[in-house]
């Protein structure tokens, strides 16, 4: 879009770069983060790029605008970096590590298997090709009782590409406390009960 791709002269980060960058990164709270700069940075590359809403638009289909969104996103990730929660400190990239990384990226992705599988590929605007479809109560709680039912009727509509799964509010009972067995129980009982939905809905190589 806005740039041309070939400027790309630095090194796509590894996820290994990225996990040391996140450990030595500049040191900032995290509410400083959320809500100094980013809002401060949104509204200065607002104003510089033109970015105006037009709420009777949902999906902006101008050319220009769409370049200078795009530009005021890229700068915005150069300004603010990436926050870590767990180290609290910042990860920054520079321009031409971005485009290297964007240059480097998968240009598409198989989502599920057999006649259950996907092709994801980058869409535009323009692109007459329909969206993949994704179906499930993605994050929201669920109880036992109901967890198989819910995704076996999502996984049942034709129109569902892959399943988005929620996530147990109990496991036999017991409360999946974060750090607990009980959380790790009921994450494996989420991942086949899923599966077993999908499979009772005729579908079982659906992408999760």
């Amino acid at each position: 879009m806005a740039k041309d791709k070939t400027r790309a002269v630095g090194q796509k980060i590894t996820v290994f770069e990225a996990y040391q960058r996140a450990k030595t990164g500049p040191k900032m709270a995290e509410e400083t983060w959320d809500y100094e700069l980013i809002p401060k940075t949104a509204s200065a590359l607002k104003e510089k790029h033109d970015v105006k809403m037009d709420k009777s638009v949902m999906v902006p289909t101008d050319d220009a605008l769409c370049d200078r969104l795009f530009q005021a996103g890229l700068e915005m990730l150069l300004t603010c970096g990436v926050y870590c929660m767990d180290t609290g400190r910042v990860v920054k990239y520079t321009e031409e590590e971005v485009w290297a990384s964007l240059a480097a990226a998968p240009k598409s992705a198989v989502i599920g298997e057999g006649r259950d599988a996907r092709h994801l590929k980058p869409r535009s605007y323009k692109d007459e090709r329909p969206p993949i479809i994704q179906g499930g109560p993605t994050g929201a709680p669920c109880s036992e009782e109901m967890f198989l039912p819910i995704h076996e009727s999502y996984a049942k509509e034709g129109i569902v590409d892959t399943i988005v799964d929620g996530v147990m509010q109990t496991f036999h009972g017991y409360d999946p406390t974060p750090n607990s067995p009980w959380e790790i129980a009921a994450v494996k009982s989420e991942a086949y009960m899923v599966r077993l939905a999908q499979a009772r809905a005729g579908r079982p190589g659906m992408g999760l």
